[in-house]
């Protein structure tokens, strides 16, 4: 069975570090750190993660994970991080994707998967792919020139920045998933990205 809580911060140009949170803003193109309440931390994709299923992306598709996404959420959220979801809960899923316009709750994940692959490469200022590690390179760029991070942290999150440059999102194969999250980024943005701050 396929993992129920995403690492979506691993896609998304968010990056949680040590107390902040690191993001692109949509103003001025250049990321903002603000701290935060508490740690939050990303689980890394494990080595038993499926491979990325990669399909051409639909309106309908993308308007039924905005539709589902807050009741999936509030499944999800209560879900502890370590242990398979009672088949009860697997139910739940698969009725809330299926009211949705999804087969399964695993089909929906595909969704999700292949959006956050796109997402993570547009610039929130332009609104346009400019591929992950364009993203990547801006967050570290407002990091090393952000003189109120503490240092630790600022070592920390320039540490997670680097090693996520090493390990690069797989090709995007249907370019046209690129125009469709496009239409959709600011509505996927809010809620996609607002389990991550």
């Amino acid at each position: 069975m396929r993992e129920f809580v995403r690492p979506l911060a691993a896609t998304l140009p968010i990056v949680c570090v040590a107390g902040w949170i690191v993001f692109v803003s949509s103003g001025d193109g250049m990321a903002q750190i603000k701290p935060l309440a508490a740690p939050v931390q990303a689980s890394p994709p494990s080595a038993q993660s499926p491979a990325l299923k990669q399909m051409a992306l639909t309106d309908k598709q993308i308007e039924g994970v905005l539709a589902g996404q807050k009741e999936i959420d509030a499944i999800t959220e209560k879900l502890p991080d370590d242990s398979r979801p009672d088949p009860k809960v697997t139910v739940q899923l698969d009725a809330i994707a299926n009211k949705n316009g999804f087969a399964s709750y695993d089909e929906y994940n595909d969704v999700i998967d292949n959006i956050s692959l796109v997402l993570g490469g547009i610039d929130p200022a332009t609104k346009k792919y400019v591929g992950p590690e364009a993203i990547i390179k801006a967050q570290i760029a407002q990091i090393q020139a952000d003189n109120n991070m503490p240092a630790n942290d600022k070592k920390q999150a320039l540490a997670d920045l680097n090693e996520a440059l090493k390990a690069p999102s797989p090709p995007i194969e249907n370019m046209g998933n690129i125009d469709v999250v496009v239409k959709y980024y600011d509505r996927l943005a809010d809620a996609l990205g607002d389990d991550q701050q």
